[in-house]
C-alpha cells in the first residue's frame, strides 16, 4: 500500500471483498482497527487511514491543509476501489468529517460516521485545543485517559498530535456543492459532551439518499471503546455492498445500540 492507507492482509482472496475503510479520531493512529480484521473476516478487507506523525509515520510532515490530506487519501483509495470494487467508509470524530470529503470524491457505497459533527457544524472545532487546554482535558477525559497517569513523553507526543489534528480541521471551510448520492449513518452517545444531537442530524443534509441516526451508551469514543453494533452495522452494510445490493437505510431517524 501507499503512505496514506494501511491494510493488514495479503490474501488474495481478501483483494476480492468489499473493502472497508477505516478514519481514526485526532491524535490517534490507525493500528487500533487491525483488530477489527478478525471480526469483518470473510466480509470485508479493512483498511486504515494514517495520518503524518503517528506510528509508522512519525518522521513524515503534516500536510498544510485539511484539502491536502483528503486529496492524498483519495489518490491511494482510487487504486483500492478499481474495477468498480465496492467501498464503505467508517470514521470517527475528526476521522468523520475526512472520511466524508474523501466519500465525495471516490463514492463509497455507504458513509458511516461516529461521534463526529456535520460538516455544516464544524466550524471552529478543535480551536480550544489549539488554543488553551480545556478542551483538551476534556478530550483526554472522554477517552477515559488521565493524564497524571501518563509518562511525561507519552503525553507531550499525544498533546502534540491532537494539537496538528486540531490545526489541521482548522483550516476545513465546508463547501456545500453537490451532495452526496450514497446512504449516510451517524453514531453518537447519549453520554457525549462534544457532539450534539443536533450535529448529528445536521448529517442529513450532506445526501440526497437515506440518512439513519443510531445512538449508543457512553462518552465521546463509545462506538470506539465497543465497537460491537457499529461492526454488526457494517458487517450488514458491507455484505449487502458485496451482493451489489444498494444498502439504503430507512429515511426515519433510528434509535438503538
Amino acid at each position: 500500500m501507499g503512505a496514506w492507507i494501511s491494510t493488514w492482509s495479503d490474501d488474495p482472496a481478501d483483494r476480492a471483498l468489499p473493502a472497508l475503510l477505516c478514519l481514526p479520531p485526532a491524535g490517534a493512529g490507525c493500528q487500533q482497527f487491525r483488530s477489527w480484521r478478525p471480526e469483518l473476516a470473510g466480509t470485508a478487507q479493512v483498511y486504515g487511514v494514517q495520518l503524518p506523525g503517528r506510528e509508522n509515520r512519525w518522521r513524515d510532515p503534516m500536510p498544510d491543509t485539511f484539502g491536502e490530506a483528503v486529496e492524498a487519501i483519495a489518490a491511494e483509495l482510487r487504486d483500492v476501489v478499481a474495477d468498480g470494487r465496492p467501498l464503505v467508509v467508517f470514521g470517527h470524530s475528526f476521522g468523520g468529517l475526512l472520511g466524508y470529503e474523501v466519500s465525495r470524491r471516490v463514492a463509497p457505497r455507504a458513509l458511516v460516521v461516529s461521534g463526529c459533527r456535520a460538516p455544516g457544524h464544524w466550524d471552529g472545532a478543535g480551536r480550544g485545543i489549539v488554543d488553551d487546554g480545556e478542551e483538551l482535558d476534556k478530550l483526554f477525559d472522554t477517552a477515559g485517559l488521565d493524564p497524571e497517569l501518563l509518562d511525561e513523553d507519552t503525553r507531550d507526543l499525544m498533546v502534540a498530535m491532537l494539537r496538528k489534528d486540531a490545526q489541521l480541521s482548522l483550516s476545513y471551510v465546508h463547501e456545500p456543492g453537490v451532495r452526496l448520492g450514497t446512504p449516510v449513518h451517524a453514531w453518537g452517545a447519549d453520554g457525549d459532551e462534544t457532539v450534539s444531537s443536533a450535529d448529528l442530524d445536521g448529517w442529513a443534509a450532506v445526501t440526497t439518499a437515506a440518512f439513519t441516526r443510531h445512538t449508543t451508551t457512553g462518552g465521546h469514543h463509545a462506538v470506539l471503546r465497543r465497537p460491537r453494533p457499529v461492526l454488526d452495522h457494517l458487517t450488514t452494510l458491507l455484505r449487502a455492498a458485496g451482493a451489489d445490493t444498494p444498502a439504503h437505510a430507512p429515511t426515519a431517524t433510528a434509535t438503538g445500540a
